[in-house]
């Protein structure tokens, strides 16, 4: 038998495109069409609806960038077409693209009744089924003119990413204002075709089922009367019948397909736009729910629905209704889709804490998992923060994307730095926007790592990024593979179903310990540096806010700003959006965040200054108020003193014939900066030790040149490493204006690097303040420290912890962590000495191991903090202009000194002239144990909430002691709820006893104040 398919497919595409298709909508009249442009920004639905609009003809061009114009179409369907199924086609311009990537429409009744959203997928609104005849049609549509900035080939930067920048030119073109009769025998029998055209084409040549769908096929298209479509659908429907309804094989593969819709809290539009983008999609999916009885859909990021709450109503009301039938699901439990690599310790538990108390308070709805389709990998402490928030499972498709290589599993356990266990599951469909596609459902069978122990996977289906949800024609799809032979089955579930029941089937799933490192997006750790600064300021601003604000309520009845911190909190996590922190966004979208975190640091630093003087009170005292959680130069953590007195760093100049240049030496460290203001010494005296490699210099700054193939602020690609310029002339190498300190001054290209290398008395770091006047394009910026230490491993901060990566590329899966993340600090080291680097709002690095061929055989192990990048895509102006970075270099570090170090850079000393010290609230008598946060209870009881971890790895026992009467003290999770195990206490004395990096949260009762 010869295979006669692509004969048959070939056929089926021509008259499928020229004749069915064209077939669903036989008959249509125009609509007459009125436009009003607002002017500006979005305006209240209301006044969209009262305004005057003028006429406007199909084929007129419409939009500026970034505008919005109400359109207004009437007509009246026709008395011939009564009994008929009728709807509205509006067509604003849309191309070929994915719904959400242009522009779109929200559809308005007259009195305000949002009808559903437009989209390219999604072009039509129902106007009766059947009519009457002669019904007057009114609709508004919100139309958005956003305009098109991703072309995925090339990458072309454009000004069109800000409104300040995109110009007025119109954007589209008014394409389809119709009303038109739906046959829908001849829809149903496009979806028939396209379902068994789909499955035929991913069946084996030698399948009996694929060539008895073939026949069926071929019959059903010798039935269709190309003249007269509408008239013989219904015959070409009862030839299709029989394939249809013969039943998948018990051992199909199950899908569970759950409506979704991926919306990015902002990417190639701003935040403003993404609040429409939610109503116009839950508007989609609420009128879906109606017309589909089996239809569910999954909205994940509280965030979203606390937009749609507060700006839209009449569509929070459709949406609530369809949360209590049980068939709008909120899913994932975090306040947004965020990066998990940068986001810090307490960030990343409030991501949950906000999440799930939204749907918790709304709909009295706890979330069992975390749904985080499209972030960029995962770091290692975010197991524990699950478990810690009361969920136990976690969704990615993320994985898929790595370049080098497949990830071993699509369902297991993932075991994060302190040994919880997570079960997890990646979608074998590839994609978090199946549109139930033959392909992608063969796809996701055939490719289920889990072959033969497990038979569930998820598919989220619908369209997303840039929203839209799930079609109709999405829906009849699913309806037919329910069950059909040759494909795997598909039912409509909730995630916490899906996960249920591969829970069940899979109790020994196989365990993946360790960060889920993605092969791909490693340039998000760099890019924006001032995103990235703006959230590590933040996250430690808010640390002191709620640390210093409770402090001042216990000790003085200082009024605790709950409603302001709550409200910081969420704008500082919106932010975390993972093309946001990331710095994969348009230009206006960092512009905004800019100036939304400077205004952020205003509002926290009020609070801090409000609660410091409140706690000094009146007088002249200097007290310093140190915010860090370990003491420091006397001063307590989470206390005020007045200063010790400190002692002294010589700096002596090295003459010409030395070789020029200065050493700094505070009697525990002898810094040698030569001539060109590098760091060729760094020599720990009480150790005996140098620190930096023979040959080489600390503080170096090289750059390299960065093109990525695809995805430009996303990506760094290996290949950047194969040129780089070491960065050496210096215009200037003085003495600094402190004390122990030296100023260097560099040009380069057109930017211009000031660095000032400073060595406190009795410090063991050496501080390197750096600013760069950044006007370079396409290039990398790193900053370098080549170390004289062998080491198989290195750690770097995560939450809650530390975890290891090597400092070899024995495998594939090592070399492709060429650029990794971490917070605080790295540290290496050999047994009895290490070296820490740390910093106040870096993320990206790498660590390199080299031979050393100057007759020593030891190796030289480099840290190179990635400082700053300069693509052109989104934003064709990224990290332009001034930028500060703050690092230190610790010489004889043990992993205690790179916690306590890391945290101390980030938090500096603050001075407040006063009357009286401050003693600590709550502390803790081993430096293993670190106090994260110190706040009052969420519920406004008065209660202490003191959140702290093991830090260094090991086990300890410790006690947390309070200075203030304690009538209870209960364990709570992250959501300040009671746990079962009861901590063990004495008055205000905790005993503690924690596993490697195991994470506690207490709730302290204080007594009442009479």
């Amino acid at each position: 038998m010869h295979d006669d398919r692509s004969l048959v497919e070939a056929r089926l595409k021509r008259v499928l495109d020229e004749r069915i298709r064209p077939a669903v909508y036989p008959e249509s009249v125009p609509l007459d069409v009125a436009v009003w442009h607002a002017p500006g920004e979005p305006v209240p639905v209301a006044e969209g609806l009262a305004a005057e609009p003028e006429p406007i003809e199909v084929g007129a061009r419409w939009g500026a960038p970034w505008g919005t114009s109400w359109f207004r179409v009437t007509g009246t369907v026709p008395e011939a077409w009564a009994g008929k199924t009728v709807e509205a086609l509006l067509d604003l311009g849309f191309d070929e693209n994915m719904p959400g990537f242009q522009c779109e429409g929200l559809v308005y009744r007259p009195d305000g009744t949002p009808v559903k959203g437009l989209n390219p997928r999604n072009q039509w609104v129902r106007i009766g089924a059947p009519v009457a005849g002669g019904e007057e049609v009114r609709l508004h549509i919100e139309a958005a003119s956003n305009p098109v900035i991703l072309d995925y080939h090339p990458f072309l930067p454009t000004q069109l990413g800000d409104k300040e920048t995109a110009g007025s030119e119109p954007q589209y073109t008014l394409t389809r204002m119709d009303l038109a009769v739906l046959d829908e025998d001849v829809w149903q029998l496009v979806i028939d075709l396209e379902v068994l055209g789909e499955l035929m084409a991913e069946l084996p040549v030698e399948s009996a089922r694929r060539w008895e769908i073939l026949r069926a096929v071929e019959k059903a298209l010798d039935a269709v009367d190309l003249q007269d479509v509408g008239g013989t659908a219904a015959r070409a429907r009862e030839r299709l019948a029989d394939v249809l309804a013969t039943p998948a094989v018990p051992s199909a593969h199950r899908i569970s397909a759950v409506g979704h819709a991926h919306i990015d809290s902002a990417w190639l539009w701003p935040l403003r736009e993404t609040v429409r983008k939610v109503a116009r999609t839950t508007s989609n999916m609420t009128a879906l729910i109606e017309d589909e009885p089996d239809f569910v859909f999954a909205m994940s990021q509280a965030q979203q629905w606390a937009w749609v709450k507060e700006h839209r109503p009449e569509v929070w009301a459709r949406v609530k209704k369809a949360v209590a039938d049980g068939r709008f699901v909120p899913a994932g439990g975090m306040w947004v889709e965020s990066d998990t690599n940068m986001p810090g310790s307490e960030a990343m538990a409030r991501q949950f804490v906000h999440g799930k108390r939204f749907f918790l308070d709304e709909f009295g709805i706890e979330n069992d998992e975390a749904w985080l389709p499209d972030t960029f990998g995962f770091a290692a402490g975010l197991p524990q923060i699950i478990k810690a928030a009361g969920s136990k499972w976690l969704l990615t498709q993320k994985i898929s994307w790595s370049q080098t290589n497949k990830f071993p599993h699509h369902t297991f356990q993932w075991e994060g730095i302190d040994g919880t266990r997570i079960f997890t599951h990646f979608p074998p469909v590839d994609t978090y926007n199946c549109s139930m596609k033959g392909s992608e459902i063969a796809h996701a069978a055939r490719n289920f790592k889990d072959k033969g122990a497990a038979r569930h996977s998820l598919a989220p289906t619908g369209w997303g990024d840039g929203g839209g949800g799930t079609t109709r024609e999405m829906v009849a799809k699913a309806a037919r593979l329910r069950s059909l032979e040759g494909s795997a089955t598909v039912t409509w579930e909730t995630p916490a179903e899906f996960f249920a029941k591969a829970e069940a089937e899979y109790p020994d799933a196989p365990v993946w310990v360790g960060e889920l490192y993605l092969e791909l997006h490693r340039a998000t750790l760099t890019s924006q540096a001032k995103t990235k600064q703006g959230n590590r300021r933040s996250e430690h601003l808010l640390r002191e806010a709620e640390l210093w604000a409770a402090t001042a309520a216990v000790r003085t009845g200082f009024p605790y700003p709950y409603e302001e911190l709550d409200r910081i909190w969420k704008t500082v996590l919106l932010h975390q959006f993972h093309d946001i922190l990331p710095g994969s966004s348009i230009a206006w979208v960092h512009r905004e965040a800019r100036a939304t975190y400077e205004r952020l640091a205003g509002g926290l630093n009020a609070i801090i200054e409000s609660a410091q003087r409140a706690l000094a009170g009146e007088g002249e005292t200097e007290l310093v108020f140190n915010g860090a959680p370990h003491p420091r130069d006397g001063v307590p953590a989470g206390g005020a003193r007045t200063p010790l007195t400190e002692g002294r760093t010589a700096l002596t100049a090295l003459t010409a014939r030395q070789g020029g240049g200065f050493v700094l030496d505070n009697g525990l460290l002898r810094i040698e900066i030569d001539a060109q203001g590098l760091v060729v010494s760094a020599f720990d005296i009480e150790a005996d030790r140098e620190t930096v490699a023979p040959g080489r210099a600390a503080g170096l700054l090289q750059l390299h040149p960065d093109f990525p193939n695809m995805w430009d602020a996303w990506d760094v690609d290996e290949f950047y490493r194969s040129t780089v310029t070491d960065l050496t002339g210096a215009d200037e190498v003085t003495p600094g204006d402190d004390e122990g300190a030296v100023r260097i001054v560099r040009s380069f290209g057109a930017s211009r690097v000031t660095q000032v290398l400073s060595l406190a008395p009795g410090e063991r770091r050496l501080l390197l303040d750096t600013e760069v006047d950044w006007h370079e394009t396409e290039k990398f910026l790193k900053l370098a420290f080549p170390l004289d230490l062998h080491a198989e491993r290195y750690a770097s901060e995560t939450q809650f912890g530390h975890f290891f990566r090597p400092t070899h590329t024995n495998t594939s899966w090592e070399a492709a962590k060429f650029e990794a993340c971490n917070h605080r600090f790295v540290h290496l080291e050999e047994p009895g000495w290490g070296v820490a680097v740390v910093n106040d709002s870096t993320y990206g690095h790498d660590v390199t191991r080299t031979v050393r061929t100057d007759g020593d055989r030891g190796t030289t192990t480099t840290v190179r903090v990635s400082l700053l990048r300069a693509p052109r895509f989104p934003d064709p102006e990224t990290d332009q202009g001034v930028h500060r970075f703050r690092h230190a270099l610790v010489p004889g570090a043990g992993i205690g000194d790179a916690v306590r170090e890391g945290w101390r850079i980030n938090l500096p000393e603050r001075s407040v002239s006063g009357a009286r010290e401050v003693a600590p609230l709550a502390t803790v008598d081993r430096e293993a144990v670190v106090i994260t946060a110190v706040k009052l209870a969420d519920d406004g009881s008065g209660d202490v909430v003191v959140r702290l971890h093991e830090a260094q790895g090991g086990r300890v026992r410790a006690t947390l002691a309070a200075d203030f009467e304690v009538t209870d003290v209960t364990a709570t999770d992250l959501l300040e709820r009671p746990l079962p195990e009861a901590p063990s206490c004495d008055g205000a004395r905790v005993a503690l006893r924690l596993r490697p990096f195991e994470l506690v949260t207490l709730r302290l009762r204080r007594a009442p104040v009479h």
